[in-house]
């Protein structure tokens, strides 16, 4: 269903301080979908536990809120010993997110103890992937990296 096209993949939260750039996933979204790009979301309930809802509670959640149209995915885990297999390749092929210019994210999220526990781990809800049409993954973008950074 998604070969040949660009993905963003986006683990993703209801209750988090960054949920608001659901707006901004879907308008990339609805502005490149005819274009071949796809946003996808996996919810992860790990940080903080700020995707506590079923998955029919957050699709609503989503839907009803931010309009989200883009396929939303069944709950996951993105870190540790039960960590997706998609994640697993995703983090392997770009083990390290880009953060935007002067960003402090990680510096405030270890300054509070949440620094990822391994190598690779995603920091937070909101870190996102882009893969080429052809599977290469092309980016790991941090979580305060919004949709509408350049």
């Amino acid at each position: 269903a998604y070969q040949g096209k660009v993905l963003l993949v986006v683990n993703v939260a209801s209750e988090c301080g960054l949920t608001k750039q659901y707006e901004g996933l879907e308008a990339l979204y609805e502005t490149y979908r005819e274009r071949g790009l796809e946003v996808l979301g996996f919810p992860s309930n790990e940080f903080l536990g700020q995707e506590p809802g079923s998955n029919e509670e957050i699709l609503a959640f989503c839907r009803g809120t931010f309009g989200v149209q883009f396929p939303m995915f069944a709950k996951i885990e993105v870190n540790g010993e039960h960590r997706h297999p998609l994640y697993q390749a995703l983090i392997a092929a770009q083990p390290e997110a880009v953060a935007p210019e002067g960003s402090e994210f990680l510096a405030r999220m270890t300054s509070k103890g949440r620094a990822p526990k391994h190598p690779g781990d995603i920091l937070w809800n909101f870190e996102k992937f882009l893969i080429a049409r052809d599977g290469t993954v092309i980016q790991r973008f941090s979580p305060d990296t919004t949709p509408e950074d350049p």
